[in-house]
């Protein structure tokens, strides 16, 4: 093969695209980032996990949520919370991310090359050039790796204006909050901002042919996510499907008309359609480098995130599940490893999962009904955060922390988490996991006192408690 323009091509600058680039520059290869967006960071910093989880705390901080235990429902910091307000916030960190991420790719020697990328060939890319109109080369790498994202699912027969009927990647452009809302799909985005728009105080209606919430999750996890939802006066529409979403004005306003196929109709001031999500593959040409993708986009690859041609490489969410940001840079980084032969490992079974619902939810390891299905004779112990001196501080007496415990061995299968901090309190979880730890390194561990941290030594002393009589 003749002389490459480059050792690694990276066609996105999203998290899985940057640990890919910068990994291989680590490496002292050549290596360019072909980013289309005139910012990079893609989704995540631009409409995705940056903006939403910013979203998500400005919603909690102008709501007053996490005060609401101490100082009643009604409690707020400010009334009549507006989009701009919400926005205000977002704006700022996303400038300040796209600001890093540029920094960090600058600072590790890769190239950011702006422009549309299209395969020629397994080796090569013609690159439309965003500076100038016609600004058009081809450029070559030993390997290519793949990390384009995805973009929100739409349905060609819904009359999407990005207003009245929108998906999430539309949310940043809304120009009012929503005093009723229905979320058709009770997959993770649509149950983090159904959770978010309800907290603001709109009547939320959330739909879904599952007859359960988020079916990877523990099972009692989502039994207290949806009593939370029911609380927050979300009606939960489960076992339903949609057969048409029309707007429809009247002398009332502008309204949604949602039709259900039970023959139900559900009406509503804006709608948010939230199936799914397709990869971003239509503009790279892929036949020409010998590829094809599924109904939604996606490529398959194998454990090391290799496509059918072995010098392709796809990695994020265009992959599929979990689609989660962090799991999308240990698959960027492990990608660009295998390529240029650096052994490299990972424990995918010990990725830790967090959902940004509120309250929030996260998880590593088995849940009971795997463990129940694998044969594996498991112990729960159960801490709730009323419990707990600081779960009263923070005025949060209903999160939970549970660990499924080996009833042999005692080595911990599981943890569960649902209330304040769970995204961060699960890697205490994970980190014991990963050493083959038992339950008794929690009875025997002394925590800072008061904390969330805590729950661990409850939830322990109560699965033990449960496992004295086995």
């Amino acid at each position: 093969m003749e002389e490459c323009d480059y050792d690694l091509l990276v066609i996105g600058s999203g998290p899985a695209g940057q640990r890919a680039a910068i990994q291989a520059a680590k490496l002292h290869k050549r290596v360019a980032i072909i980013e289309r967006k005139a910012a990079v960071g893609g989704v995540s910093v631009n409409t995705g996990t940056i903006p939403s989880k910013t979203l998500r705390e400005a919603v909690l901080h102008l709501s007053g949520y996490r005060e609401r235990g101490v100082y009643g429902a009604s409690y707020t910091v400010k009334q009549n919370i507006t989009m701009g307000d919400l926005l205000f916030r977002t704006a700022h960190v996303i400038r300040h991310e796209i600001d890093v991420t540029r920094h960090q790719l600058t600072r590790n020697g890769v190239e950011v090359i702006g422009a549309e990328a299209q395969f020629a060939g397994p080796n090569t890319l013609n690159l439309k050039l965003l500076t100038g109109t016609h600004g058009q080369e081809q450029v070559s790498a030993q390997f290519i790796i793949i990390a384009t994202g995805t973009t929100a699912t739409r349905d060609e027969h819904i009359p999407f204006d990005g207003q009245r009927i929108f998906v999430s990647d539309d949310i940043l452009t809304l120009n009012q909050l929503p005093r009723s809302l229905a979320v058709v799909g009770a997959g993770v985005i649509g149950c983090e901002y159904a959770s978010m728009f309800a907290t603001l105080g709109s009547r939320v209606t959330l739909i879904d042919m599952r007859k359960r919430l988020l079916p990877f999750v523990d099972g009692e996890i989502v039994e207290s996510l949806a009593y939370h939802l029911r609380e927050n006066r979300v009606t939960l529409r489960l076992g339903e499907e949609v057969s048409g979403i029309e707007p429809f004005d009247d002398a009332a306003g502008k309204h949604v008309r949602i039709h259900l196929a039970s023959g139900k109709q559900i009406i509503t001031e804006e709608a948010m359609h939230s199936v799914g999500r397709t990869g971003n593959t239509t503009s790279l040409n892929l036949a020409a480098a010998g590829l094809t993708t599924d109904d939604r986009g996606r490529l398959k690859v194998n454990e090391h995130y290799q496509t059918a041609v072995p010098n392709i490489y796809a990695v994020g969410d265009l992959i599929g599940f979990p689609s989660l940001a962090s799991t999308s840079m240990e698959q960027g980084r492990l990608a660009a490893c295998h390529a240029f032969g650096i052994p490299a490992k990972s424990v995918p079974e010990l990725f830790p999962y967090g959902i940004y619902t509120i309250p929030e939810i996260s998880m590593v390891g088995k849940t009971e009904a795997q463990l129940t299905e694998a044969g594996i004779p498991y112990e729960a112990g159960i801490a709730q955060y009323s419990e707990l001196a600081r779960g009263q501080l923070l005025g949060d007496d209903t999160g939970m922390l549970k660990l499924l415990i080996h009833q042999d061995d005692h080595q911990i299968l599981g943890v569960h988490a649902i209330g304040t901090g769970a995204t961060e309190m699960i890697h205490i979880g994970q980190a014991v996991m990963a050493f083959k730890g038992t339950v008794d390194f929690f009875i025997n561990n002394v925590f800072n006192y008061p904390t969330l941290a805590e729950a661990y030594k409850v939830a322990a002393l109560n699965g033990l408690n449960k496992l004295r009589h086995v």
